[in-house]
């Protein structure tokens, strides 16, 4: 097939759908095998994608390793600048790429725009880098002898992306891959195929040679496993469960494979009396209900001191009630559709529990019905003990639990309680407790009177402990770190 067969809705109101494709050596091959039904209207199919095989796998891997060569002869500017044109041409496809994505993924249209904004801007800035120094002149001991060092590309590199970022993870990971002069096979997650579709399509499109970017949809213990085992790929990058990625971990450790792991969160706020309690509050909303709650930066507990807490409760219930949670592509909804019915249950068996354990839900419902589209409403829970599951595990939905400490110390020690450590936050007009608690705090992001969902592009992203492998960051300039090893030369005159 050629990339003419790939077909798009644009309309808000249609059921028609929309065709994912694996992209193989230039490509676009596979049948319509599954359908991903859109979240928010049970009955529309939102997209249909074909299920890869071990046979899939393989072709991308051997299009990839025969392109890989030819693409890191290539000058770095020119690769760099066929990611910028691919910038170009996504952002004259956003409207057709934000709707589809709502469509699979269920955030609103607002957020969709901005990440589809995020995957242009993420282009733009690895393409420009293939203009940048990637090395060092130092001096030597020796007489007449210059020293430099040098990156160099490491063959073909797996990725495989989550469906709560369908397009903008796929853009962050691909692009310091491709400007370093690697090629790429990707596996995006099964719930959201046509957004890596459309990433894919502008790659191709803006003269991406055949083989450099592939990507296999399907299952992970067949795609994912086949990536993850195969001895020609010589790194792979993960974004996803903790469970999975530290089984993938355990395969490309034996080999002595690259591996790079973004994985779980349980991201606290700590809020002080001397806070702005609505501040903080909308603080703690943006990050907890914003996308859904399911990003891993998300707010899910919250540590507040006595002598704020009841005003701070009440301004995070009233900010919680102005999270509606509707059809993304409808105007003024603020909370998107739970991306499955899988993750809706999880987020109400969640809160259940909680409340069958003692909790207080000052704002939420325990009897959410998703029959009529998978809309959970924004979940506020106090009166939890400190190991109850909702404080301690990872739920992915638009649940926060609040819990009072004494102190601010008290309140550190309960941030970095956890098994996780990705972000954290803290609200305070206190310059000395806040540089205090971003040396002291086991996050790999700290965030000060800030939401903890949300990150520049140009900085380092990525966490420690249970978060993420804590060897290569993800996004910024240090991206490029992953995708390359460094070369020391010696020139005497």
């Amino acid at each position: 097939m050629t990339s003419t067969a790939f077909a798009s809705s644009t309309s808000t109101s249609s059921a028609a759908a929309s065709t994912a494709q694996h992209l193989i050596n230039g490509q676009w091959l596979g049948a319509a095998d599954t359908e991903r039904m859109n979240p928010a209207r049970p009955q529309e199919v939102a997209a249909y994608s074909p299920i890869g095989s071990a046979a899939d796998v393989d072709a991308a891997i051997t299009a990839a390793a025969a392109a890989q060569p030819g693409w890191a002869a290539l000058p770095a500017p020119a690769r760099g600048a066929i990611l910028i044109a691919a910038a170009g041409l996504l952002q004259e496809r956003e409207s057709t790429v934000a709707a589809d994505l709502v469509r699979e993924e269920g955030k609103t249209l607002a957020e969709a725009r901005g990440e589809v904004k995020r995957a242009v801007d993420v282009l733009r800035f690895f393409g420009s880098l293939g203009w940048a120094a990637t090395g060092e002149v130092l001096p030597s001991g020796l007489p007449g002898t210059t020293i430099t060092t040098r990156r160099e590309p490491m063959g073909v590199f797996a990725l495989i992306t989550p469906w709560n970022f369908p397009i903008a993870i796929p853009a962050w990971k691909a692009a310091p891959a491709l400007v370093s002069g690697n090629a790429v096979v990707l596996k995006p997650a099964e719930l959201t195929p046509l957004s890596a579709t459309h990433l894919a399509r502008a790659l191709h499109d803006a003269g991406l040679p055949a083989g450099v970017f592939n990507v296999v949809h399907g299952k992970g213990r067949v795609v994912g496993a086949a990536l993850a085992s195969d001895p020609r790929v010589a790194g792979l990058s993960f974004t996803g469960s903790t469970n999975v990625g530290l089984g993938l971990q355990e395969v490309l450790n034996a080999r002595r494979a690259r591996v790079q792991l973004e994985m779980g969160g349980k991201n606290a706020v700590l809020v002080l009396d001397d806070a702005d309690p609505v501040a903080a509050a909308q603080v703690v909303a943006a990050g907890a209900f914003g996308l859904t709650g399911q990003a891993c930066t998300a707010t899910s507990r919250v540590y507040v001191t006595p002598g704020i807490r009841e005003t701070f409760l009440d301004a995070l219930v009233a900010e919680a009630s102005g999270y509606l949670p509707g059809d993304g592509l409808e105007p003024g909804t603020r909370l998107g559709a739970v991306v499955s019915r899988a993750q809706f249950d999880q987020d109400l068996d969640a809160v259940r529990t909680a409340v069958d354990r003692g909790a207080t839900l000052l704002h939420g419902s325990v009897d959410a019905d998703p029959e009529a589209g998978l809309f959970f409403p924004a979940a506020v829970l106090t009166g939890l003990a400190a190991d109850d599951p909702a404080v301690t595990e990872e739920i992915f939905g638009p649940v926060v639990a609040v819990l009072e400490v004494p102190d601010y110390e008290a309140g550190l020690a309960a941030v970095n309680d956890s098994r996780y450590g990705l972000t954290a936050g803290i609200c305070t007009d206190s310059l000395k407790l806040s540089t205090d608690f971003a040396a002291r705090v086991q996050a790999g992001v700290v965030k000060v009177n800030r939401p903890t969902a949300g990150l520049d592009l140009n900085v380092p992203f990525g966490g420690v402990k249970d978060s993420s492998t804590n060897t290569f960051r993800e996004q910024g300039r240090t991206a490029v770190d992953f995708y390359t090893w460094g070369k020391t030369v010696y020139t005497g005159s």
